[in-house]
């Protein structure tokens, strides 16, 4: 499934889940308690769900979708070895 595909299936409510855990710091934790139903949400878990899912979805779009990656896609095209591309787009997101 590629990324576009995969973030219109984000809104679905039937979308298949697993549970994970996450070593939070404590005073994160009750920072988002207190900012959670500010921003509308019931709780916590589902803040933090979505401060996961806006920043995947910015980085999707940013590495897929950006000026690096098109680049990228336009010199794989050319036959640009696939190490050298890693190389080059590693050093220009440091920048």
């Amino acid at each position: 499934m590629s990324i576009p595909e995969r973030t219109k299936a984000w809104p679905r409510k039937d979308r298949a889940m697993t549970s994970i855990t996450l070593r939070i710091p404590m005073e994160v934790v009750d920072s988002m308690k207190e900012i959670a139903p500010q921003r509308g949400f019931s709780g916590y878990q589902p803040l933090l769900k979505s401060y996961i899912s806006e920043g995947l979805r910015r980085d999707e779009a940013r590495f897929t979708f950006g000026k690096t990656a098109r680049l990228i896609e336009a010199l794989k095209k050319r036959g640009v070895p696939e190490n050298l591309l890693g190389e080059a787009a590693r050093e220009i997101e440091a920048a």
